[in-house]
């Protein structure tokens, strides 16, 4: 029995062989750029609107770049880890740095992106990194370029919003087991339903246990999740949804630092083994306790305002050792370099509230909906830290990866506290459905205070900033909807200098023009989008590590998106980006391609003797990049570009029993992925099966 497919769109099929055949070829051939999930929204709870404008507004009527990977699609691409997440998306980066057990890696735009959950901040400074879990989703968007303006502290380049998994009107559970290589094992259930006879109390848990080996010798990671969720319709007006998690990670961190020599560059010794591992596996440790606990709250005032709150508390602790290989040889030797270590053991607590005002209105030709807003983030950092980078040596080709334990005394403190306040107002006039005019201002101030125990300094000060943005659109008869918009973005920074200064507060401006194409005869959207953004004092990271500021970074860039059904069994998924990103120097930014493409399709059989089954299929083409810029390291030659190929073969026993195979790199191609100051080899071949029981 076939399982139904839900539409990308809430759009009939296209019907006309012509019109499907017209949308493949604008799919597969356009030569420009774009993005934009145009998803239309029904309800306040649909992310990819909140995202985008924070109120229920279809993302096809909004001059904002928003796209979304649904939970079908993360389940049969079986992702596995944040940044796997937008591979067949425009605008988004990912695997740069091969495989990584305890970070996601994602820029958006050709900067580093940042993190929300529900639309609230999760903070990962430094190594403390927050790692959603993507069996407990519901979905993930992505927020193109400068974002300040609905949600404060933000990077020039976008943001990632991770949905969670929210409690349902019927009765569904599922229980899945998988199994791959690279001892890959894993048990997940999802349970979800009404508690009361009534249905007005809702309830979902989710649980999960994995565990693999990572790319690297002797690195794994194990994982305990566990997302209990409740919703509540306290009354017609009153809505409250509860959502909780607790993960635990245990394992080997995993570090793809190696030499230009042994990887891009040939040497008298061979190359290097993409397993090689120059850490201290019998050492090294990644130790990580993630806790969160919140409540999204609605209430509707009368027929015209409704006022919603959102509110999380989130503790992360972490022991982290780890080991690393330095970016160059010992001056004189041909094999060694110097090995750094570092250690980080701490926790960070912090708190988010988001109060909004919503309003809607009507006139004869206009639609107006006005939003008003202050939020509130607080965090606090208090660890025990030690960097070296030069704390022993090793051999580049025959590494001995035993390691001298460090005395605890030599671990310094650490403290950070950071509040940030902000004020925003948003606009948003329809005038008869034809011209949608969109403007809004916000501003933010922090309080930032830094103590660095090693150094004796403790810097406090005050970063604040006012952003604008605005946007027109006009909504075409035909489905194509041309857009014009304007941002800016504000990020307050907790970190400090080697000398320990704090660093300036970063800021991003974008323009942005694009066109998004929704037709109503079509179950799909294609959308395209040309922008440029300016940053002004962005990072620079030294060799050693650290990071300086200095200076403005551009990019600037075209992006092409499209998905939909070129008939009722056959869907295509493509991308196309084009990014120039470039330095104060006017020389290319190193890990970001010129050129990225990606293209999925799958196939439903709905009848005969294959019945049930489905096929999938994707290609991924990453352009050449280039290293950091001289004189800080020595790599004078390009990255190759790569082509990567995934399949998936899902079968469908019947309503409830569920087979499935995904092989992702299917030919195992060895690649270096990139450099900056050091390499990184891409990942290997992921071959992951599952059997899952529904109900």
């Amino acid at each position: 029995m076939s399982r139904s497919r839900p539409s990308p769109l809430p759009f009939n099929v296209l019907s006309s062989p012509a019109r499907r055949m017209a949308m493949a070829t604008l799919l597969l051939g356009c030569p420009l750029a774009v993005q934009a999930q145009d998803d239309v929204a029904q309800s306040d709870t649909v992310v990819v609107t909140a995202t985008a404008l924070k109120v229920a507004m279809p993302l096809a009527e909004t001059p904002r770049s928003v796209s979304s990977v649904s939970r079908e699609e993360l389940d049969e691409r079986n992702v596995q880890s944040l940044d796997e997440t937008f591979r067949y998306r425009s605008g988004v980066s990912s695997g740069y740095y091969g495989a990584d057990n305890n970070t996601n890696w994602l820029k958006v735009r050709g900067f580093d992106q940042a993190t929300y959950l529900n639309g609230l901040r999760l903070y990962s400074p430094g190594y403390y990194q927050w790692t959603p879990e993507p069996y407990g989703l519901e979905r993930v968007d992505v927020f193109k370029g400068p974002a300040s303006i609905l949600y404060g502290e933000a990077p020039s380049g976008g943001i990632v919003n991770a949905v969670s998994k929210r409690p349902t009107e019927e009765v569904q559970g599922e229980i899945e087991i998988q199994a791959g290589n690279r001892q890959h094992r894993q048990f997940a259930f999802d349970t979800s339903g009404p508690v009361t006879e009534s249905g007005d109390v809702r309830y979902r848990m989710v649980g999960l246990y994995k565990e693999r080996d990572g790319d690297l010798d002797g690195t794994y990671n194990k994982r305990y999740y566990f997302a209990p969720s409740l919703e509540w319709d306290i009354s017609d007006d009153t809505q409250l949804t509860v959502l909780a998690s607790f993960q635990k990670d245990d394992g080997v961190p995993e570090n793809p630092f190696k030499l230009a020599y042994g990887t891009l560059e040939n040497t008298p010794f061979g190359k290097v083994d993409p397993e090689t591992n120059y850490g201290a596996p019998s050492y090294d440790k990644d130790e990580r306790t993630q806790l969160g606990i919140g409540y999204e709250l609605q209430h509707y005032l009368d027929d015209t305002w409704k006022f919603e709150q959102n509110f999380r508390y989130s503790h992360l602790d972490l022991d982290l050792r780890s080991t690393y290989i330095m970016s160059s040889l010992i001056q004189g030797s041909e094999r060694t370099a110097n090995r750094g270590h570092l250690q980080r053991n701490g926790d960070i607590d912090s708190f988010t509230i988001d109060n909004r005002m919503v309003g809607k209105w009507y006139t004869e030709r206009t639609e107006n909906t006005l939003l008003v807003g202050v939020d509130y983030q607080d965090l606090s950092l208090d660890g025990k830290e030690f960097d070296d980078f030069t704390y022993d040596t090793v051999d580049a080709f025959d590494p001995d990866t035993s390691i001298v334990p460090l005395d605890s005394s030599q671990l310094f403190g650490r403290h950070i506290d950071k509040q940030q306040l902000g004020l925003y107002v948003q606009d948003q006039l329809r005038i008869d459905d034809r011209w949608v005019l969109l403007g809004s201002v916000r501003h933010d101030s922090a309080d930032v205070k830094n103590t660095r125990q090693d150094i004796s300094v403790t810097v406090d000060e005050t970063q604040s900033a006012t952003s604008f943005s605005g946007g027109v659109m006009y909504l075409g008869d035909n489905g194509v909807s041309p857009y014009l918009s304007y941002t800016e973005s504000f990020r307050p920074q907790a970190q400090t200098a080697a000398n320990g200064a704090i660093f300036q507060e970063i800021e991003g401006k974008q323009w942005e023009a694009g066109v998004k194409y929704t037709p109503s005869s079509w179950d799909g959207y294609v959308s395209a989008a040309v922008f440029d953004i300016e940053e002004s004092n962005s990072f620079v990271t030294q060799p050693t590590g650290e990071q300086q500021q200095g200076g403005e970074t551009t990019s600037t860039g075209f992006e092409l998106e499209g998905v939909g059904y070129l008939t009722d069994s056959l869907q295509l998924t493509a991308a196309y980006t084009y990014t120039d990103m470039r330095n104060e120097n006017d020389q290319r930014k190193e890990l970001i391609p010129r050129h990225q493409a990606s293209a999925w399709l799958d196939y439903d059989f709905t009848a005969g003797a294959v019945e049930g089954l489905t096929l999938g299929g994707g290609v991924r083409y990453v352009g050449k990049t280039v290293a950091s810029p001289s004189p800080f390291n020595s790599i004078d030659d390009d990255v190759p570009s790569y082509t990567l190929y995934d399949v998936m073969a899902r079968y469908d026993f019947d309503a409830h029993w569920t087979a499935q195979v995904n092989v992702n790199n299917l030919t195992d191609e060895e690649y270096v992925a990139s450099c900056d100051f050091y390499c990184y080899y891409g990942e290997s071949r992921s071959v992951i099966g599952s059997l899952k029981y529904r109900w």
